[in-house]
């Protein structure tokens, strides 16, 4: 069997969105997925649903796996004929021992590719609002490792030549030295009144700055109880932070989100959510899925000239409504003769993206709104079609039939309890690393707490102290059925008015957790 290629990918300092196309391609097409805990776990939804995924991450007083044993898995998953991806944070050549990886590769002879990351000692700084250069500060800085093997009597680095030969000096690795660093740099020159900044978590939610001098530095360290992992940065340009700091300025900074709506419909509150800051988890607690009764929905298709309304009440029902039209290869034009009406500007969106114009769209996305915009438009007798989803509310069909209507109501599409992740989720919800839930319909509370109910019996404590944010009063009522306190609730039933409401909010006392 041929073996296996190897790709030693970067995956950034921990903001997922910084990893590189060539590293997300990577991840797509591997078979096995080596990661460690500086690399983003989420990262790992770009891997094929059976790649195997493997967590060999190290911490500063343990490692689930050592470099050597790492090093021989790598070989072995490769001489399976398997493609690899080692995920590794930062650049896999910037202080990630991904030369010893390489090295170990190439003399079993297995084919090997690098793939670059964005380091942490660029990203990092700037995420602070710290340049690592200045034109008008500094033409140069060092990289220097703050975590020389353990194993060594005396540092082999050159501190008379590395204290005063660049501007600006960043450390990796180096929390836990950091007096001995600062001891070193004041002997051989640099002056007690030098900047320095430590940045813990960079590019993440949990991201924290702490800064001082080299002359204080230190008993700031102890006294905030500052942890690893952070860098160091020693130089004028940290004085640049309080100017240019820009992340933390963002509406949503420091707050991870979960996201339970279902996958297919979740990118666009993700990239909402990510464009403030925040960070989006997903917990898809809803599938969509083709209807049961298939039937019922192409027997309403095929006599589509009948109707003298067709109502859309979500852009899902859009969706289902037409791919089933274009697979029983139907003229859309057979719906000639029926006005539309829709609820949400999503939805009359995605009408018209199909050509259709939307008659009746009231200013509040309720059914019980559409209905009064319907009274005095409708007639005893009209034909009315509603392709919904199976587990839609029956007001609307209800006060129809009250006007004298024939309303005929179709599954355009089924909703399907999901409960991938239900444990890592609860799991981050009891150690407070989730802030804010969003929930995007009544459907999604009712699952979100089915799924965690599944695997957690005190589920209910789990979210206490975490905002609750609805997208409108159902939702946020339905909450209220199932114990929970709507914190939020959006004015403008969007998706955006969702995102505006929580940004508005004043957070609750955040507990900083690790992503996990």
């Amino acid at each position: 069997m041929n073996a296996g290629t190897v790709y030693l990918v970067g995956a950034g300092p921990g903001d997922p969105g910084l990893i590189t196309v060539k590293g997300k391609e990577a991840i797509e097409k591997s078979d096995v997925i080596v990661y460690d805990r500086l690399a983003s776990p989420r990262l790992l939804r770009y891997a094929k649903p059976d790649a195997e995924r493997i967590y060999v991450g190290k911490m500063p007083d343990r490692h689930t796996l050592t470099q050597e044993d790492i090093n021989r898995l790598l070989v072995e998953k490769a001489k399976e004929g398997k493609t690899v991806t080692r995920l590794k944070g930062g650049d896999p050549f910037v202080f990630g021992r991904g030369g010893e990886e390489a090295e170990m590769l190439a003399e079993h002879g297995i084919p090997f590719e690098v793939v670059p990351g964005i380091t942490s000692a660029i990203a990092v700084p700037a995420y602070a609002g710290i340049p690592v250069t200045h034109r008008d500060i500094n033409p140069s800085f060092t990289i220097v490792t703050g975590h020389e093997r353990p194993e060594k009597t005396e540092s082999t680095i050159r501190w008379d030549k590395l204290a005063t030969a660049s501007e600006t000096l960043i450390f990796l690795m180096g929390v836990g030295n950091l007096p001995f660093i600062r001891e070193q740099l004041i002997r051989h020159g640099r002056s007690e009144e030098t900047p320095v900044a430590l940045i813990r978590w960079g590019t993440r939610v949990e991201q924290e700055v702490l800064t001082g001098t080299l002359g204080d530095i230190v008993e700031k360290v102890r006294e905030a109880n500052f942890r690893p992992p952070a860098i160091i940065i020693v130089g004028e340009v940290v004085r640049l932070r309080d100017k240019l700091k820009w992340f933390e300025n963002k509406p949503l900074f420091g707050r991870r989100v979960l996201v339970t709506r279902a996958r297919s419909q979740s990118s666009s509150l993700v990239e909402k959510i990510e464009a403030l800051g925040g960070e989006a988890v997903e917990f898809p607690v809803i599938h969509l899925t083709r209807p049961k009764r298939q039937d019922l929905l192409d027997q309403a298709l095929n006599r589509l000239g009948l109707y003298d309304w067709v109502v859309f009440t979500s852009v899902n029902g859009v969706k289902y409504f037409f791919r089933r039209l274009r697979e029983l290869k139907l003229d859309i034009r057979s719906m000639s003769r029926a006005k539309i009406a829709a609820i949400g500007p999503k939805t009359a969106e995605a009408l018209e993206e199909k050509g259709l114009l939307v008659e009746v769209l009231p200013d509040k996305y309720q059914a019980e709104a559409l209905v009064e915009h319907l009274k005095p438009l409708v007639r005893a007798g009209e034909r009315i079609l509603l392709p919904r989803a199976d587990i839609a509310r029956k007001v609307l069909a209800v006060e129809l039939e009250k006007l004298g209507c024939q309303v005929e109501e179709v599954d355009a599409y089924d909703t399907v309890v999901g409960n991938e992740n239900a444990e890592e989720v609860a799991d981050m919800l009891e150690n407070g690393a989730i802030h804010v839930i969003t929930f995007t319909s009544s459907s999604t509370v009712r699952n979100f707490v089915d799924a965690i109910r599944s695997v957690r019996e005190n589920w209910l404590s789990l979210v206490q102290g975490t905002q609750i944010a609805c997208i409108g009063p159902i939702t946020a009522q339905t909450a209220e059925e199932l114990g929970l306190t709507p914190d939020v609730v959006a004015e403008r039933f969007t998706i955006d008015g969702l995102v505006e409401a929580i940004a508005q909010h004043p957070p609750k006392v955040l507990t900083k957790g690790e992503l996990r």
